[in-house]
């Protein structure tokens, strides 16, 4: 590809935000990722980034380089693919992120089983880092994303949307487990471990307990959610998560999921997205029609449950027919 190093050299500083950093995860010399910098901004008369004391800041100039540049490389790399699939037999590739509690709930097995309809078809998963999800996919780094209370912006299309709604989690045998929703108030009455403040999932359930006359203090917070589900199978605690962290471990019989009664019932709206204006490759396009089904059906099997209410409505937007740019895998 024309001018391919200097374009891969150019993102790679702007994802680590220092040349020597690039340097070392290109495995380069550092003068010789400076001088493609230097090259480049010479080239289009604009400096790219701001040299800071802690490293490089992209400049408005380099913003819109670097959005251009990640648009070559994926299209790049869609070309890749398909002359690769010329010789061999990959389909496409899925690059997608999505939260830790999706990552560690239901994620794994939808994957597993798109895979083995699909192995042709490779897929790259990636976590947030707390709060970040969209950020992957709005820079290019990824096709799309899942995750909660994922606000609109304009970097950003919606494909689905589905409100999930908090609920609290015990250990088999608890005292609170019964029929139906649960009273907020007597759930106050437990040790908690809850998620930490500054996440989306602690903003939700603040605003859950927010009615009540008291204050809630947790024994522990954490922004793990695979932690929170390991503490209350050893009785440190109830938490409060959505039915789909605790899915798995619910069908096993570990966990017991009771939905809050209202007035207190809050929800996590869980949204799956892709980058405006960016069409989704034929793979990429079937993987998301794929899950979009897959998270219907959890959604119906919850409402079977009495974990969500029946008048809750999935809402998905189709794929349109130019996302289709090949055939499917």
């Amino acid at each position: 590809m024309l001018h391919s190093r200097r374009l891969l050299y150019i993102n790679e500083i702007a994802r680590c935000g220092s040349i020597r950093k690039a340097a070392a995860r290109l495995n380069v010399a550092s003068s010789a990722v400076n001088r493609q910098i230097l090259a480049l901004e010479e080239e289009i008369g604009a400096p790219l980034f701001e040299r800071l004391p802690r490293g490089l800041r992209l400049t408005a100039a380099g913003e819109l380089c670097i959005e251009h540049i990640r648009d070559v490389l994926k299209n790049y790399e869609r070309l890749e693919g398909r002359i690769r699939s010329l010789k061999m037999q990959q389909a496409g590739k899925v690059r997608m992120v999505t939260t830790v509690g999706l990552a560690a709930g239901p994620l794994p097995e939808i994957i597993a089983r798109f895979l083995s309809e699909h192995p042709r078809v490779f897929v790259q998963l990636r976590n947030d880092t707390g709060g970040t999800t969209a950020s992957p996919v709005v820079s290019g780094e990824v096709d799309i994303g899942l995750g909660f209370n994922i606000p609109a912006m304009p970097g950003i299309r919606t494909l689905g949307n589905f409100d999930i709604p908090i609920g609290v989690v015990l250990p088999p045998g608890h005292q609170l487990i019964g029929p139906g929703p649960i009273n907020l108030a007597d759930v106050t009455q437990e040790k908690l471990v809850l998620a930490q403040p500054g996440t989306s999932l602690r903003e939700v359930i603040n605003l859950a307990f927010a009615r009540l006359p008291i204050s809630v203090e947790p024994v522990l917070e954490t922004n793990a959610s695979e932690m929170l589900k390991q503490l209350v199978k050893c009785g440190t605690g109830l938490t409060l998560l959505n039915p789909l962290d605790v899915i798995t471990e619910c069908r096993r019989g570990e966990l017991v999921f009771r939905p809050i009664a209202e007035p207190h019932a809050r929800y996590q709206q869980m949204k799956l997205f892709a980058r405006a204006r960016a069409p989704l490759d034929a793979a990429t396009s079937l993987f998301v029609e794929y899950l979009l089904a897959e998270l219907l059906g959890l959604v119906q099997e919850l409402q079977a449950k009495g974990h969500i209410p029946p008048d809750v409505k999935p809402a998905a937007e189709p794929i349109s027919h130019r996302d289709l740019k090949a055939d499917r895998p």
